[in-house]
């Protein structure tokens, strides 16, 4: 089943916090919040362009952009109520929003219940205490624990949004971050590598020569990690990077800092370039003296395995001097390599995504 969200943004309404790194306007589109008059409209508008097959789909309404809980409860109520009515036709599935951890407890999640909220995606941003306070988030991590214990125990979907690259971070306290968050479960994350915004605090700090962000290929090696140990457990990653809207990429909009339109994409590639030099180590040693190597994914994986530019195939051939190129076969599994002669046109050994995270990661 494909899933589908329909975003609709309340820019920084409800949060009483402006965090170092944040410019919530520019971030979550420069009109302002919507009407809750008009969110039915928005959505009907937006489901005619959803493939109809209801086998084939569910659609979560998803309120992004500020801090849903922390609104006034009336308004709360007003945009639940909007989406009543779908609800009841079954053209929606539930209803998902984003909030802030300290802006959790059980009576706000029993009126989000009464109104069929299905998903809520906690900003997180760091589980690391000297992290939090540096970057002005107001709460401590015993807080994130107990609203993500509340809302799972409540029947929740738990999403979980990370960052990585924050005042005072580093990646013993981003592998703190994930650990921590394996701990508490959740169904979903999402993580992002911190950006200097334009008119924020943090953009401040970095023309004072107080804050220096991460290097693109930095970031993506950190976020590498914490996308491995995640998908080791099973636990989706369902972005990586902000989404390159037209408002970002607006000339000076974003000051410095490890911005990529497929920043997802390049984590993955790393990941898959990683899993294949595992797989060519175990290769070679179990058949000395083989030359031309043909390296195997799935046809879907395909352009992961290659990187961008054939970044990966061209590190495979420096690294060893055998790999005479990449292919997709029609006999590998999503994230599962293989290896072979040339010759044989097949893979000899395979490497499973799974069996691979769970020796490279001891």
């Amino acid at each position: 089943m494909k899933h589908y969200n329909i975003p609709i943004f309340i820019p920084h309404l409800g949060c009483p916090f402006n965090c170092i790194f944040c410019n919530q306007k520019r971030i979550a589109r420069l009109e302002p919040a919507p009407d809750p008059a008009a969110v039915s409209h928005m959505v009907q508008s937006a489901l005619n362009t959803i493939p109809a097959s209801a086998a084939e789909r569910e659609i979560e309404v998803a309120y992004f952009g500020g801090s849903f809980t922390a609104l006034d409860k009336a308004l709360q109520e007003e945009y639940l109520l909007a989406l009543q009515p779908l609800l009841k036709l079954g053209a929606i599935a539930g209803i998902r929003l984003s909030t802030r951890p300290d802006f959790i407890d059980s009576s706000v999640l029993d009126l989000l219940a009464d109104y069929g909220v299905t998903t809520i995606e906690l900003g997180v941003q760091s589980l690391n205490e000297k992290v939090l306070e540096a970057s002005g988030r107001g709460y401590s991590s015993q807080a994130v624990v107990g609203a993500c214990r509340l809302i799972k125990q409540s029947g929740f979907r738990l999403g979980i949004q990370l960052m990585t690259g924050l005042p005072e971070d580093c990646i013993e306290y981003d592998m703190e971050t994930i650990f921590k968050t394996i701990q508490l479960d959740p169904d979903i994350v999402r993580i992002y590598p911190t950006l200097v915004i334009k008119n924020t605090r943090l953009a401040t700090m970095y023309e004072q020569g107080r804050y220096q962000p991460l290097e693109l290929d930095e970031a993506v090696d950190i976020c590498a990690w914490m996308f491995m140990y995640l998908q080791q457990q099973d636990i989706k990653v369902i972005r990586m990077g902000l989404h390159p809207s037209e408002e970002l990429r607006e000339e000076g909009v974003i000051i410095a800092g490890p911005f990529h339109p497929a920043f997802g994409e390049l984590v993955e590639q790393l990941v898959f370039q990683k899993q294949a030099q595992t797989l060519l180590h175990d290769y070679i040693q179990s058949q000395p003296g083989t030359r031309d190597l043909e390296i195997y994914s799935s046809s879907r994986d395909l352009s992961k395995m290659l990187g961008y530019r054939k970044k990966n195939l061209c590190y495979l051939k420096r690294l060893s001097g055998m790999v005479h190129g990449v292919k997709g076969h029609p006999g590998l599994e999503p994230n599962e390599l293989g290896i072979g002669p040339v010759s044989s046109a097949h893979p000899d050994m395979k490497l499973s995504r799974a069996t691979f995270l769970s020796t490279y990661l001891q």
